[in-house]
């Protein structure tokens, strides 16, 4: 019934705001209807900083996808990251009152919305909370415990928390590009649902997103994500270190960085040179590929330092099989794989977000830059915990006891299931092209 189900993904991000429609072929594989993308100029490192910059850029992106896709967009998936992002992990309990019953759907609906309702800081808003492993009467590492008998019923939850103000500015800048948001997502949930295959999650994989402000991080182990962190550097940052180690222009270092730049200083050849125009009646200014590469090699050292300690403090370091997945439009740096391995010791690969495409008439979409924006739109269809999908179809089906509607932010781990639910049933009704 999701072949005629649109989806559209936002992501509101530091250099470019991109917007994709999609939807799923027959397959289930995602086929990308159109795409739309503009310059950001209103963000710095995740967030919101200038409104009206931010909602022209939005408006650009969301034309121009709605024009190539000819599909009327009016919700939509909106990505969120950040230096105040943060994570942690929150234990919660219930006790329920018929011990002869199974453990139910509206069990779990209850023990997550009991999360939701902790006391967060100041100022902090929760957007995600996602179940670890369950207890059950004490019994520990139950991943998914609905039909089980129990009279006690427990979880970690892994909770991330964002700035009340960044969320707000975020939606303002949607709202006032005349759309509404269907969902907000943590960028690197959804960057890992499109370049992360199951086999990878469930062994052990570390999720690395290099944007333009900040660099993300998710460790999947189990199949379920058990860390996330926001690292405040991204392909920006080594862009200003360009700019001001070799004295040129913000858009020739850029250039510089994409199309000659190197991660490891050694494989650059030393007797190249690159000529760049001099300012005003100057002459041109002759820049050394070694030296480029020594200025983004310092730099890149010092984000896989911090990615690597992120790994190590989230405690699965000897955990993960999958290695490392580097994704994102740094990604793209020469030689970044292999300087992932080195400092980590770890194995590493590029992530491109084709592991769930369909056949496209975009092929730029598949370049690791878009990864963040295809999983946005992944996102419409299915659960960022795969366990939720088998809630979701219980309920569908009629296996499960019937849910009801808690308030929308209580009951985020299964909230959209009545609207879904209704949404198929109206398909008959609307025409698939109005969304």
């Amino acid at each position: 019934m999701q072949h005629d189900k649109i989806v559209v993904g936002l992501d509101i991000g530091t250099t470019k705001i991109c917007a994709i429609v999609g939807t799923k072929n027959e397959y289930g594989k995602l086929e990308v209807l159109g795409m739309g993308k503009a310059v950001s100029d209103g963000v710095i490192r995740g967030i919101v900083t200038n409104i009206d910059k931010t909602v022209m850029a939005i408006e650009k992106a969301i034309a121009e996808a709605s024009e190539q896709s000819g599909i009327e967009i009016n919700v939509v998936n909106v990505g969120i990251a950040g230096q105040h992002i943060k994570s942690s992990i929150h234990h919660g309990s219930i006790t329920r009152d018929r011990v002869d019953d199974e453990i139910t759907v509206e069990d779990i609906n209850r023990l997550t919305n009991d999360i939701h309702k902790i006391v967060m800081p100041p100022g902090c808003e929760i957007i995600h909370v996602m179940p670890q492993d369950y207890i059950v009467d004490y019994e520990d590492g139950i991943k998914d415990p609905v039909g089980m008998s129990g009279v006690k019923l427990e979880a970690d939850f892994h909770v991330i928390t964002a700035q009340t103000n960044a969320i707000r500015n975020i939606n303002k800048c949607v709202k006032r590009a005349n759309l509404e948001i269907d969902d907000l997502i943590l960028e690197p949930l959804a960057s890992s649902m499109s370049v992360l295959s199951d086999e990878e999650k469930e062994a052990g994989v570390c999720l690395v997103d290099i944007g333009g402000g900040t660099t993300d991080v998710a460790l999947f182990h189990d199949s379920i994500i058990r860390h996330t962190a926001v690292i405040p550097f991204g392909g920006n940052i080594i862009t200003s270190d360009i700019k001001e180690g070799l004295k040129v222009m913000q858009n020739q270092a850029e250039l510089l960085k994409t199309k000659f730049g190197k991660a490891i200083a050694e494989e650059a050849n030393p007797n190249e040179i690159v000529s760049i125009p001099g300012l005003r009646n100057r002459p041109p200014k002759e820049i050394s590929i070694r030296n480029l590469a020594h200025i983004i090699e310092a730099r890149m050292e010092e984000i896989i330092e911090l990615v690597h300690a992120e790994i190590i403090t989230s405690g699965y370091g000897s955990k993960l099989a999958g290695g490392i997945v580097i994704t994102g439009g740094g990604s793209q740096l020469g030689y970044i794989k292999q300087l992932f391995e080195y400092m980590t010791g770890m194995d590493a690969r590029i992530g491109y977000p084709n592991e769930h495409l369909g056949k496209s008439k975009i092929e730029a979409i598949k370049s690791p830059m878009y990864a963040t924006t295809v999983g946005l739109v992944l996102s419409g269809f299915r659960a960022i915990d795969e366990r939720e999908n088998r809630y979701m179809e219980n309920q569908v089906s009629g296996t499960g006891k019937r849910m009801t509607k808690g308030d929308k932010k209580g009951s985020e781990f299964f909230s959209k299931l009545i609207d879904r639910t209704k949404g198929l049933l109206m398909d008959d009704f609307h025409d698939k092209n109005e969304y």
